[in-house]
């Protein structure tokens, strides 16, 4: 089996990092023989999409000139990783209600048509499949369904909804929440219980 491994966390020592590390090392253990592939995208910045990608990634890719096969040399590479993968586990801290920066910029660089997403004649048609998912947050507050904060969660929504876009559905996520007050032992306590149980499951 392959694990993927993503942090996006500026910090190098940051709380979703944590998660990621135990989710990891618990899998590692469960599943002596897999294989984990790692991408910091606060170590190794990924570039913004430009002219010469998105003109490639509409291209026939027998007609692309060379700056735009040089242009999605990358996303090739990134959306690989993410094919051959089994399991993904993301690092995401909660950046002004919703993902880092760095994260986005992997997610424009997977989300590309013919590659990872169709349009038929039913609309779009996920075109990853079988990989099982856990999303990792951490996050200052608490945004529980129902509560008055929900309204201001902009990280789990859009995961969810642009990992289903590419075929992506069985996505569990796991969250250290209030992790800017007095209970953030605790939370992290039981998310890391949590993260246990389920690399577990998962080897």
């Amino acid at each position: 089996m392959k694990l993927l491994r993503i942090d996006s966390s500026a910090r190098k020592q940051s709380v979703s990092r944590k998660l990621t590390t135990e989710f990891v090392n618990t899998w590692q253990k469960e599943n002596p023989g897999g294989t984990v592939v790692e991408r910091d995208l606060s170590a190794t910045p990924l570039p913004l999409v430009n002219d010469e990608w998105s003109a490639g990634a509409h291209t026939n890719p027998a007609q692309r000139t060379e700056a735009q096969k040089r242009a999605l040399a990358l996303s090739d590479e990134l959306i690989a990783e993410v094919k051959d993968a089994d399991v993904i586990v993301i690092g995401v801290p909660m950046y002004n209600f919703a993902i880092p920066a760095n994260l986005k910029a992997w997610i424009d660089q997977i989300v590309r048509i013919g590659m990872t997403f169709a349009y038929g004649a039913t609309g779009p048609q996920g075109l990853v499949a079988g990989k099982k998912v856990f999303v990792l947050t951490s996050r200052g507050g608490a945004y529980q369904p129902g509560s008055f904060t929900e309204k201001f969660d902009f990280q789990m929504p859009y995961l969810k909804h642009i990992l289903g876009f590419i075929g992506i559905t069985d996505v569990t996520f796991i969250h250290a929440e209030n992790q800017s007050k007095e209970t953030a032992i605790t939370s992290l306590a039981a998310a890391t219980e949590q993260i246990h149980q389920a690399a577990t499951q998962h080897a």
